[in-house]
């Protein structure tokens, strides 16, 4: 981990040390998992003695920020799972209408990310986003749908944190969380609907050209009709499935019944 932590300049106390990490990890710097540096090279970049520093990882840790692993250093705690605790996700995962009602509330608010992105993002924010739609038409071009997929939900993670809100950056993040979990158990279907791959890369790609662009009204487009896209993808390929499910029963009842009919000639 690069040099991520600033200097404490006035009486380098435990209590400065707390406010920035807590900070970074508010501002999206440091994400769940993520190890910080051992405590020596910490007390270094902060300037601050090692007991000092010590306090205050163990006052983080106490606010379950911070967990520290025997032998594995301290690491950011998993808060955003919180957001959407195992009773709730479960819920989520079983009921159908939570789907329509997930794309439809990412629909309005990942609306509002984009166009806060080409309102507020920084010259190293586009940096960013430019690599991952690097990665993206990669990954599109070897035809590796769990990579694109996992490429998908990044983009949108980094559109999210071009915004600079940290309450859309955190509810944005849980909601992602959802996806990578696996609690949608359709979401590749959209992946299987003719056309759709180059569909999708092409919408990622009109974001990403408004946001570089600075053109919030064009971002909050590109990103509303993205996810209705989406939504209406997902919804045909069920149905198709679906189809072809009940197609193959019919099939084989009948089969199986003999109540197939020869084919009669015309007279």
């Amino acid at each position: 981990m690069s040099d991520i932590f600033s200097r404490i300049e006035h009486s380098r106390t435990a209590d400065e040390v707390v406010q920035q990490i807590e900070s970074l990890i508010l501002e999206g710097v440091l994400r769940t998992g993520d190890r910080l540096p051992g405590e020596r090279e910490l007390a270094r970049q902060f300037d601050v003695s090692r007991p000092i520093l010590r306090d205050a990882l163990k006052a983080l840790e106490g606010r379950g920020l911070l967990t520290t692993k025997a032998g594995g250093g301290t690491h950011v705690a998993d808060v955003i799972g919180q957001l959407f605790t195992k009773p709730v996700t479960d819920l989520i995962s079983t009921h159908r209408k939570a789907v329509t009602d997930y794309l439809e509330y990412r629909r309005e608010i990942e609306a509002i990310a984009a166009e806060y992105a080409a309102r507020r993002a920084t010259p190293e924010d586009l940096s960013l986003l430019d690599r991952i739609m690097a990665r993206m038409d990669e990954a599109h071009r070897t035809g590796d749908f769990d990579d694109e997929a996992e490429i998908d939900v990044e983009f949108h993670h980094a559109v999210c944190e071009c915004a600079h809100n940290i309450i859309l950056l955190h509810t944005l993040r849980s909601c992602y969380r959802l996806l990578s979990e696996g609690v949608f158990q359709n979401r590749l279907l959209v992946f299987g609907v003719p056309g759709a791959r180059e569909a999708l890369l092409q919408q990622h790609r009109a974001i990403h050209a408004a946001i570089k662009e600075g053109d919030p009204i064009s971002a909050r487009k590109a990103a509303m009709d993205h996810i209705t896209y989406v939504e209406r993808s997902m919804a045909d390929a069920e149905r198709s499935g679906d189809w072809q499910r009940v197609s193959r029963l019919r099939l084989r009842q009948r089969s199986d019944a003999g109540d197939i009919e020869p084919t009669r000639k015309r007279s």
